[in-house]
């Protein structure tokens, strides 16, 4: 029986679960509903924290029998770069993402100086919005499974499964280890890095748009540290990647020929950028347009980061493969946010003229 494969369907079912929950408790505001939406992300936590244990020991006791497995990992790497395997592929990386997501969640409830908006229409609504958006990266976890196996069909022919929990998998005897250029010290700290960055800034933006919906300038408290996080990570991923490829590609080799993945990495932190200095009057009711709309675009851009990477569409050293179903989920997902988010921009511009 696949463990792993069961642990991400529970994952995805609990998260959806807890965000129809917390909308549900958003509009009636009942005790036992909102308990229920508590109970249901923590279970969401958990099982994602199941599930990156369960392929972290797989990938170091080198288990081929699953792809994920296969494709990055193999008995003659170092045991770090075997657990840093996890963040070398799209499935990996992914759970990596919405992990962060939920986990901060939890901190912006339950820690900091926030604290005292738990309960409030605002955290509420930023709650269900961030539970959303994670609910959208474990579905995405779900059509790219990084419990996926190979099994034998009855003619003899090798299958990949993403839904069956219960097949034979096929034991391959040697593993493919990852990229010879992700073999290099600085895979194990750059894309952790670069993700914890992608990931803060989920709140910011599940923020912003709960202001535009409920007109509530605390909003700024919520977002501030958590953009403010979100910059740093960036900064630092950006940073380091740049002395990675000194190291390894040279700068005219790359950096400075503006890779697509690497150009679009660096538009969200202009914008970020931005944001940190509009927030400084944004607190004071200044720039009721201004600074919700950088704090929505810069996600909306990290998200256009990831499509770039995963969707095989630009030629780039970052890029995994040809587009693909997870590609058209994150083309749909882009969509819908940039969609969603103009339309409440319009209406604040309308409301601000």
């Amino acid at each position: 029986m696949n463990v792993g494969m069961i642990v991400i369907w529970l994952a995805l079912i609990s998260g959806f679960a807890a965000t129809v929950y917390s909308f549900l408790y958003y509009f009636g505001r009942n005790d036992s509903i909102r308990s229920t939406s508590n109970k249901l992300e923590f279970l969401c936590v958990a099982l994602t924290t199941l599930a990156m244990a369960l392929l972290m020991y797989y990938l170091i006791d080198i288990h081929l029998s699953y792809n994920y497995v296969y494709q990055h990992s193999s008995a003659d790497l170092a045991w770090y770069y075997r657990l840093s395997a996890l963040w070398g592929g799209q499935e990996g990386s992914l759970l990596l993402w919405v992990w962060s997501i939920l986990v901060m969640l939890l901190l912006l409830q339950y820690t900091g100086h926030t604290k005292h908006l738990v309960n409030t229409k605002l955290m509420d609504l930023t709650r269900s919005i961030s539970l959303l958006i994670a609910s959208v990266f474990l579905m995405m976890l779900v059509i790219r499974n990084p419990f996926s196996v190979y099994y034998t069909t009855p003619l003899g022919m090798l299958e990949l499964t993403n839904w069956d929990p219960f097949v034979t998998a096929y034991q391959i005897p040697f593993g493919q280890g990852i990229n010879p250029l992700l073999r290099n010290p600085w895979m194990i700290i750059h894309p952790p890095v670069l993700f914890l960055g992608y990931a803060a800034f989920t709140i910011p933006f599940a923020a912003a748009i709960s202001n535009l919906i409920l007109n509530d300038g605390r909003w700024t408290k919520i977002a501030a540290d958590w953009m403010r996080i979100a910059w740093l990570f960036l900064t630092l991923g950006i940073g380091l990647g740049g002395i990675w490829a000194y190291e390894v590609l040279g700068w005219g080799a790359w950096y400075w020929t503006w890779d697509p993945v690497e150009t679009s990495s660096f538009i969200p932190w202009v914008t970020a950028t931005a944001y940190l200095h509009a927030q400084i009057r944004a607190k004071y009711g200044e720039f009721r347009f201004l600074a919700p709309m950088l704090a929505i675009f810069s996600f909306i851009l990290v998200i256009f980061a990831t499509f770039v990477t995963r969707s095989g569409m630009w030629v780039s050293v970052h890029s995994w493969q040809d587009f693909t179903t997870e590609g058209m989920v994150i083309a749909v997902f882009l969509i819908a946010l940039l969609g969603s988010s103009t339309v409440l921009l319009i209406r604040r511009y309308l409301e601000e003229d």
